[in-house]
């Protein structure tokens, strides 16, 4: 297999082979690239259902720029429907936005779970503009038949 050079902080070089896995040890700016080009006004799309709670970033077409989800960030099972977990997730958005230099953005929730307001909050809180909330979950009209009444 061939082989890999790893150069660390010590500017020390390591020859690894190409099958092991390479742990990045800065994870923080290899997230944060410089993006190609500057996106001033976008939208945030917000899912919240009772397991988990998606955020996406988008431009005003509709074209993704960056999404995250409680379950992306390593909460597992019950804990991805929190409180807590959501407000991760928008903060995680909320530093990609700032380094896209994303002025304002427009957001739509969807869905009845509990992260609806703290994913909003945590966006917030770098300082990028909210022009407007809209809440766009889907309310069924006639609906799946209900099931017959129990006979005892």
């Amino acid at each position: 297999m061939g082989k890999i050079k790893i150069i660390n902080k010590e500017k020390e070089e390591k020859s690894v082979k190409a099958d092991d896995a390479v742990v990045v040890e800065d994870v923080a700016k290899v997230a944060l690239k410089v993006p190609k080009k500057k996106i001033v006004a976008g939208t945030l799309h917000v899912e919240a259902t009772f397991n988990n709670t998606k955020v996406v970033l988008s431009d005003k077409e509709g074209n993704a720029i960056f999404s995250t989800s409680a379950g992306s960030l390593g909460f597992k099972g019950a804990k991805k429907g929190t409180p807590f977990a959501a407000s991760k997730a928008g903060a995680v958005v909320g530093e990609k936005a700032k380094a896209f230099g994303i002025k304002e953005v427009d957001v739509k929730v969807k869905g009845v779970g509990s992260g609806r307001e703290p994913t909003i909050r945590a966006f917030m809180a770098y300082d990028i503009e909210i022009s407007g909330v809209r809440d766009v979950t889907p309310v069924p009209h006639n609906g799946p038949k209900p099931k017959k009444p129990r006979r005892v």
